[in-house]
């Protein structure tokens, strides 16, 4: 895959663990079947567990083309998946995560760790730079994200936010809200 061909391919950030409640991984398996069936390329974490692994399996068992991205430090710890279509592995994180950013036209942030934290700040904030202007989506979960979203509010209501953070994030409630958001029903 060009890495300059973005059409069609989603970043998906989420953990490498799979968290305690069982719904996280059932939608993580619905978003990568979904996005699979619909003829959208995935780009993700690179790993084989967790959440990650679930959406990696998923897309693979439904057809789908995904492009791990691990970074070499993390290869061991996450331990790559050795089935993707394609896999990339990165000198470190910071390549990682701009390598994902590159190579996609939105992104589906699921449950996860600071690792996810991290990637879903970095995207706001390249937005709010103009660095790029990705769609950012929060499959929410068993209301994973309520948290963050009402402290989002608070740093905007505050004064430390350039704008809306509705202009910048879309809260999806299901796997359905996250495909209607991305145009992927047809």
């Amino acid at each position: 895959m060009n890495g300059t061909n973005i059409a069609n391919t989603i970043a998906v950030f989420c953990g490498s663990k799979p968290g305690e409640n069982p719904a996280f991984e059932t939608d993580a398996i619905a978003l990568g079947t979904a996005l699979a069936e619909n003829g959208y390329r995935i780009i993700y974490g690179g790993g084989n567990k967790g959440l990650m692994g679930a959406v990696a399996n998923a897309a693979l068992g439904s057809g789908g083309y995904i492009t791990g991205v691990i970074p070499e430090v993390l290869v061991k710890w996450e331990r790559q998946h050795d089935t993707l279509s394609e896999l990339i592995v990165t000198e470190n994180m910071h390549h990682r995560k701009q390598t994902m950013y590159e190579r996609c036209e939105a992104a589906v942030v699921l449950p996860g760790g600071f690792g996810t934290l991290d990637e879903l700040f970095e995207m706001l904030t390249w937005n709010q730079l103009q660095i790029h202007d990705k769609r950012i989506l929060l499959l929410n979960t068993a209301g994973f994200y309520f948290h963050l979203m009402e402290h989002l509010r608070n740093m905007q209501e505050m004064g430390f936010l350039y704008e809306e953070t509705t202009k910048s994030i879309s809260l999806c409630n299901t796997v359905g809200e996250v495909l209607d958001r991305l145009q992927l029903k047809r």
